[in-house]
């Protein structure tokens, strides 16, 4: 399974992505991992989540594979496309609504998708080796800046989009979306203990807590990214996104500070 749960004492989740070997989600992950948050968040006894992955990144976004159409269209075609935007939809949500806070522990790439979870995240620790990014333009789909913005300024925001760069862990930092950047083995261990001094709190009242904080939100980051979406739709429709998707098929596909890589995200 590519989502794994491991329930912590006091009242703290543990929701793992493990989907070797760059935790690119297949359509059906994104689903199960909304599922997996949204019944681990909606559990009474829980009072703060831990949102963390296994391997050499958190997240490299959507599985860009199976979104590569068969050969001269046909029933079905675009099938992988609108699953997997409805599924990063649902799995963004499930961070958002998400009763209780959501702690992202991210360390390597955080890419495409992987953005749109530790955007949507209540609080945010890096390792140092972390850093995010859009590769969406490099393969033909935009999507995910709704929570780029988040993360990093506004000028900021568009530069990473236009130009698919990254952003390291020390540059959010900066920023104040980074709440703590520290070493790759001491990442768990410190995401757990911020989520265990909030689960020393009184549960109805951080419950409470997240709802008023989700209600003063300035941007509705579920309508926004679905403005976004229709946006990758059209695209698809023009035939240029087939086209940088093969491309991207011919590549080995390896994640890295020098490519543009994985997945659309959204």
């Amino acid at each position: 399974m590519a989502i794994r749960v491991v329930r912590q004492a006091a009242g703290v989740a543990e929701v793992v992505i493990d989907a070797p070997p760059v935790n690119a989600l297949e359509v059906s992950g994104w689903f199960e991992l909304a599922d997996t948050l949204n019944a681990q968040g909606s559990q009474p006894g829980t009072s703060a989540l831990v949102l963390r992955a296994e391997g050499r990144g958190f997240c490299a976004g959507v599985d860009i594979k199976e979104m590569r159409r068969p050969p001269h269209g046909g029933a079905g075609a675009y099938d992988a496309l609108l699953g997997a935007n409805a599924g990063c939809a649902a799995a963004f949500a499930a961070v958002y609504d998400c009763p209780v806070p959501v702690i992202a522990a991210v360390h390597g790439f955080c890419l495409g998708g992987g953005v749109g979870l530790v955007g949507n995240a209540d609080i945010v620790i890096a390792s140092h080796d972390a850093y995010v990014g859009l590769p969406e333009v490099d393969r033909g789909a935009l999507g995910a800046a709704t929570h780029l913005a988040r993360l990093v300024p506004q000028q900021r925001m568009r530069h990473m989009v236009y130009t698919a760069e990254h952003a390291t862990a020390d540059e959010l930092h900066g920023y104040g979306s980074v709440l703590a950047v520290v070493d790759r083995e001491r990442l768990r261990e410190t995401a757990l203990a911020v989520a265990a001094r909030i689960a020393t709190k009184d549960v109805v009242v951080i419950r409470a807590a997240k709802q008023s904080l989700n209600g003063i939100d300035p941007v509705d980051v579920k309508r926004s990214y679905r403005y976004e979406q229709g946006f990758t739709f059209e695209l698809n429709l023009t035939g240029v996104s087939d086209r940088l998707r093969d491309d991207f098929g011919r590549s080995d596909g390896t994640p890295d500070r020098d490519s543009a890589a994985q997945g659309e995200g959204t």
